[in-house]
């Protein structure tokens, strides 16, 4: 079990996310607007269809987090037409500012063990198992009643 992906994707999300909300609670942005807020400062104008789509959510946790995001004066929401479009306020410039750099500085401290190359080969096989996941047609996520398998002890 410890000698798993799956092991050691938990234990780096849960220190990820920890050492995220510590920097980002200075803000009053919590760790699962982290993403949204970096979307819309990439994609200036998007709507919230393309950011839900793009960063595969559920369709009502991104209108809860985006409600709260223009609420709490991160986002700015425009009328065009028939869609709402999103851009990032001055308060979410500052955010996405911080929230980029979050990203580097973590990586920084948990992987200073790592020479580069050891770094890049880390990153492109987590990039291959990322696209596998994306392959796969029923992803478990998606099939709640798909069997689990126990190859891990």
């Amino acid at each position: 079990m410890f000698d798993t992906l799956a092991y050691f994707s938990t234990v780096c999300y849960r220190d990820f996310a920890s050492y995220a909300g510590q920097q980002l609670q200075e803000l009053g942005l919590r760790g699962g607007e982290l993403f949204p807020v970096i979307y819309v400062g990439k994609h200036p104008g998007c709507t919230q269809a393309q950011l839900t789509a793009d960063l595969e959510l559920d369709w009502g946790y991104a209108h809860r987090t985006v409600t709260h995001l223009v609420e709490t004066g991160f986002l700015l929401r425009e009328k065009r037409g028939r869609s709402y479009h999103l851009e990032l306020s001055p308060q979410g410039c500052r955010a996405f500012s911080v929230s980029h750099q979050v990203f580097g500085d973590w990586d920084g401290l948990v992987l200073d063990t790592l020479d580069q190359e050891e770094r890049s080969q880390l990153l492109t096989l987590l990039q291959k198992v990322k696209r596998r996941i994306k392959e796969r047609e029923n992803p478990l996520c998606m099939n709640p009643s798909a069997p689990l398998s126990t190859t891990a002890d």
